[in-house]
């Protein structure tokens, strides 16, 4: 299992990808496509065409990270935007990796607590 901060921001990249593509041409796709720094700290997930396969890039502190991950049944769930990204919560990615529909998770905001004396 690698572990990633809940902390991390994940970013979806809408539309298909070039499954050939490695972490330094995916990188330059966050730079130049997104206009975002692909060695800040967030993840960010891209999709083939045929949708069964998805990679991840992640640049940890220490160096470049690239998951890679193939459904042997059905695809994964992508948004119909055809260019962009869009932001993912922790848990829809874990939905999203799990094959499951994460679109249908909502995220809500939780309140601090507050001291009672």
């Amino acid at each position: 299992m690698i572990a990633i901060p809940g902390n991390v921001r994940v970013w979806l990249a809408t539309g298909h990808t070039d499954m050939r593509r490695g972490f330094p041409s995916l990188a330059r796709l966050v730079q130049e496509s997104l206009k975002r720094d692909p060695y800040a700290g967030d993840l960010y997930v891209f999709r083939g065409r045929r949708g069964d396969l998805i990679k991840i890039i992640w640049h940890d502190g220490q160096g470049a990270c690239l998951f890679t991950k193939r459904l042997e049944q059905n695809a994964f769930r992508w948004p119909p935007i055809s260019d962009g990204m869009m932001r993912l919560s922790a848990s829809q990615l874990a939905a999203l990796m799990d094959g499951l529909d994460w679109s249908r998770l909502q995220v809500r905001d939780i309140a601090q607590p507050t001291a009672t004396s």
